[in-house]
């Protein structure tokens, strides 16, 4: 429940818990996409501006198993999350325009 504040009596909210506690009890067995450095990568802005298959090499060091999908920047998408699946959206010189990421 909020406290108030002793000057206003304006409610105010507590602080929540560190995000980083949200993934579980064996977190470096889990994909924790929010928090510190406990778990494996889940994104990988650094591959930004690379060909398509410089950064498919890149992100298997970190995911072996992950699948590419190589799309081209504005296309629409399914929503369907697949913890495997990385795409990697790229402009019309094959480079990667956004930060890959699982899903």
């Amino acid at each position: 429940m909020a406290e108030k504040n002793q000057e206003t009596g304006i409610p105010q909210e507590q602080p929540a818990e560190p995000l980083n506690q949200h993934c579980g009890e064996n977190s470096a067995s889990q994909v924790c996409l929010f928090g510190g450095n406990t778990g494996p990568k889940a994104m990988w802005p650094e591959v930004v501006g690379l060909t398509a298959e410089e950064a498919e090499k890149k992100i298997k060091e970190d995911m072996p198993m992950a699948r590419f999908q190589v799309v081209p920047l504005d296309s629409v998408v399914t929503m369907d999350y697949n913890p495997r699946r990385v795409r990697l959206f790229v402009d019309s010189s094959s480079k990667v325009a956004k930060p890959p990421r699982i899903g």
